[in-house]
C-alpha cells in the first residue's frame, strides 16, 4: 500500500487530499474546519481528517506533497520588487515577515505540524503541474489537451499541455506579470468586490450590463494574441508593486475612482463587468483553439481559478473546438493539493492510470460525513424537537413537499464536497419554479447581494429539455452555464426595456428562481451514482410536481465558509430564515423551534464562529 498526503497552503484556500494506491480517499479545505473563510494558513484540521479517514498516522505516510516550488516563487517576488524599487517597498514590507518566518521553512513546519511523526522526503511540483495533475488525472479521458489559467503560481500563469495515459507533459507557458486570473482580479476590485472571492460576484453582475468598454479594452489595456497570450500594459495596473490592483491611469481610462465596497451599484460597474467577462471568454476561446492545433485532441481538460468561470467555460464546450471538456472541481488553490498527490503517483511512481467511464473524483465529495448517532446526541443535547424518518423514500416524499409548499430547505447529507460548490450535500434548495425565492434566498436566508443568481440542480436524464444542452450532457459539478431551452421561457413584453437591477424584476421562465437575466443557468446535473439521496429528492419533487429542477446553492450566508459539521448546519438554520432543516434522516421544522427568529447578518456571524 502506497500512502500520499498532498498540501497547499499560504495563499488562498488551503486544503489537504489523501491518495492510498491511487484512490483519493479524501479531501477537504481548513476553511470548513476553522470556519474562517479562504482560510490560508496551514491544513492543520485537514490534514488531521485526511488522515483519519485513510485510517492512517503520520509515520504510515509514505509521500507527503507541497502543490508549488516557495523557492521559486521567493525568487519572482524579489525580482519583481527589486524591478520597481522604490515604488513597491510598502507591498515588500507587507509580505516579508510571512515568508522569512514560514513560507522559506516549509519542510520544517510541514514536519511539525505532522507531529514528527513523518520522515521520509517532502516533494515540491511546480504550481502549474500540480494544476495539470488535478484536471488530467481524475478526468473520464485517456488522452486530452490541458490548459491552466490562473493568477500566477511561480512565474506562470497559464500553461497548456497535454495528458496521456498516466503522463502529463506542460508545452506552452505564458508568465507573469501577464495573467488573465490577475486581470479579472482587478476588475473585481476595481467594481468594488473582494479579489480571491468577488469574482463570481464579477460574473454575475455581467449580464446587467453592456460590453461597452470591451474594445477599449483590448485597446489600451491588453495586446491580445491569436493564439490567446497577451501582454498587458503594466501602466495601468500596480498589483506588481503595490497594494491595489490598479492604478490612476486606470481610475482615468474608466471614468472615475474604483466603486467602494458596499456602495450602490452603478450601470458603470455593470457595463465594466460585461465587458471584462466579454474579453474573458475571448481568451479563454483563443487558448482552447490554440490547444487543439497544438495537440490535435478531441478533449479538453481546465483547472486553475479562471476555470471556475462557468460562463467562459460554457463558451468553450459550445463553440470551441473540443469534442468534451472535464474542468477539475476544485479548480483553484486548493485542488493543487489533490494534484500534488495524483502527480507524485503517477508521474513520479509511474504507476499506471484507468480513467473511469464518468470520472476519477467520486462526484468531489471527499470530506467528512456525520453518522446518525453523532447527530442524534447532537440534537438531543440541544433541546431541539426533530422527526426522523426510517424510510429514505418518505424522507424524500417529506422534503419535495415542503419545498413545494415554498419552504427554504437546508440540506445536510453524506460526505462534505471538495471544491467550492454544493453539490446536494451541503445545500440549501428550494422550488425553482417560485419567482420570489431568488429575492427571498439572497436577502432572507444567504444576507448577500439581491442580483446574484441561484444555480438548477436539474436530473440528468431530463437536462435537455430544460437547458440548451446535449441529451444526458454530464455537468455535475455546476461549472458549465448554458441557456434556459426556448420551450422553457415565458418572458413577459416588457422585459428588453428594463436596464440594471431593473431586469431582476422580469419573469422569464417556467423556472425563474434559477433563470439568470440573460436566460441563462449554471447548471449542475444530478444522477443516482454520484449523487445518491440528493438523486431521490429530485425524483421526489419531479412526482409531485412535474418539475425536475430545484434551486442549489451553498449551505453559508454571505462571509462564511459552506458548512461542515451538524453543529455549523444548525447555527445557520437558527440564525437565518429558513424553514427546515435536514440533517441525515431528522428534520427540524423552524416553527417548532424555540429561539428561531431571524437575526441580522452581523450578529449571526459574531455567533456562528467555534473553536
Amino acid at each position: 500500500m502506497t500512502t500520499i498526503l498532498g498540501i497547499s497552503a499560504y495563499y488562498h484556500d488551503s486544503a489537504a487530499a489523501i491518495v492510498v494506491d491511487g484512490e483519493i480517499v479524501g479531501a477537504a479545505q481548513e476553511e470548513r474546519f476553522t470556519r474562517v473563510k479562504h482560510d490560508h494558513r496551514f491544513p492543520t484540521h485537514a490534514v488531521r481528517y485526511c488522515l483519519e479517514e485513510a485510517g492512517l498516522t503520520p509515520d504510515r505516510l509514505d509521500y507527503v506533497g507541497f502543490y508549488d516550488k516557495p523557492l521559486l516563487k521567493f525568487e519572482r517576488l524579489l525580482e519583481t520588487y527589486l524591478a520597481f524599487a522604490p515604488a513597491g517597498y510598502a507591498s515588500f514590507a507587507s509580505s516579508m515577515p510571512q515568508w522569512l518566518r514560514e513560507k522559506l521553512h516549509l519542510p520544517r513546519i510541514i514536519r511539525r505540524e505532522l507531529g514528527r511523526g513523518y520522515r521520509r522526503a517532502i516533494v515540491f511540483t511546480e504550481h502549474h503541474e500540480s494544476h495539470a495533475a488535478s484536471a488530467f488525472y481524475p478526468s473520464p479521458f485517456e488522452e486530452a489537451a490541458i490548459l491552466t489559467l490562473d493568477g500566477v503560481g511561480e512565474w506562470a500563469t497559464t500553461t497548456l499541455g497535454v495528458g496521456r495515459g498516466n503522463r502529463i507533459e506542460l508545452l506552452r507557458a505564458l508568465r507573469f506579470p501577464h495573467s488573465l486570473g490577475l486581470l479579472y482580479s482587478a476588475f473585481t476590485y476595481f467594481t468594488g468586490f473582494r479579489v480571491n472571492s468577488g469574482e463570481y460576484k464579477l460574473m454575475g453582475l455581467a449580464p446587467y450590463g453592456e460590453a461597452r468598454y470591451y474594445d477599449l479594452i483590448l485597446e489600451k489595456l491588453l495586446d491580445l494574441r491569436p493564439d490567446g497570450s497577451f501582454r498587458m500594459d503594466m501602466r495601468y495596473f500596480n498589483y506588481c508593486q503595490g497594494l491595489t490592483m490598479t492604478s490612476r491611469r486606470f481610475d482615468e481610462l474608466f471614468g472615475g475612482p474604483a466603486r467602494r465596497p458596499e456602495a450602490e451599484l452603478t450601470q458603470r460597474e455593470m457595463d465594466i463587468a460585461a465587458s471584462i467577462q466579454k474579453v474573458t471568454e475571448e481568451i479563454m476561446l483563443r487558448c482552447a483553439r490554440h490547444a487543439h492545433e497544438l495537440t490535435g485532441m478531441k478533449n479538453l481538460c481546465l483547472a486553475g481559478g479562471v476555470a471556475l468561470n462557468c460562463v467562459g467555460n460554457g463558451r468553450l464546450l459550445r463553440e470551441g473546438p473540443f469534442e468534451d471538456i472535464w474542468i477539475q472541481p476544485a479548480a483553484g488553490d486548493a485542488g493543487g493539493a489533490l494534484g500534488v498527490a495524483q502527480f507524485i503517483w503517477h508521474q513520479l511512481l509511474g504507476q499506471p492510470r484507468e480513467p473511469q467511464p464518468r470520472d476519477g473524483q467520486r462526484g468531489s465529495l471527499l470530506g467528512p460525513a456525520f453518522d446518525e448517532d453523532r447527530i442524534r446526541a447532537f440534537l438531543d443535547r440541544k433541546g431541539v424537537v426533530y422527526h426522523r424518518y426510517e424510510s429514505e423514500d418518505e424522507l424524500c416524499d417529506a422534503v419535495a413537499g415542503h419545498m413545494e409548499g415554498g419552504r427554504v430547505v437546508g440540506w445536510f447529507q453524506g460526505r462534505m464536497e471538495f471544491g467550492p460548490r454544493a453539490l446536494g450535500c451541503r445545500s440549501i434548495v428550494g422550488d425553482a419554479r417560485s419567482s420570489e425565492m431568488q429575492t427571498v434566498m439572497n436577502v432572507k436566508i444567504k444576507f448577500r447581494e439581491s442580483f446574484r443568481p441561484f444555480a438548477p440542480s436539474v436530473l440528468e436524464e431530463r437536462v435537455d429539455e430544460y437547458f440548451e444542452m446535449r441529451s444526458r450532457e454530464q455537468s455535475p459539478y455546476m461549472l458549465l452555464v448554458a441557456d434556459v431551452h426556448p420551450s422553457k421561457r415565458t418572458d413577459e413584453g416588457g422585459a428588453p426595456a428594463l436596464r440594471g437591477l431593473d431586469k431582476l424584476r422580469a419573469i422569464r421562465s417556467e423556472v425563474p428562481a434559477i433563470t439568470h437575466v440573460d436566460h441563462s443557468a449554471r447548471v449542475q446535473t444530478v444522477d443516482e451514482h454520484r449523487h445518491g439521496r440528493y438523486y431521490k429528492l429530485l425524483k421526489a419533487f419531479e412526482r409531485r410536481t412535474g418539475c425536475p429542477v430545484v434551486i442549489n446553492t451553498s449551505f453559508n450566508v454571505r462571509g462564511e465558509p459552506i458548512v461542515c459539521a451538524p453543529e455549523h448546519a444548525y447555527r445557520c438554520f437558527m440564525g437565518t430564515n429558513m424553514d427546515v432543516l435536514v440533517l441525515e434522516r431528522f428534520v427540524l421544522l423552524k416553527h417548532e423551534q424555540p429561539g428561531g427568529e431571524m437575526v441580522r447578518n452581523e450578529e449571526y456571524l459574531a455567533q456562528f464562529r467555534l473553536d
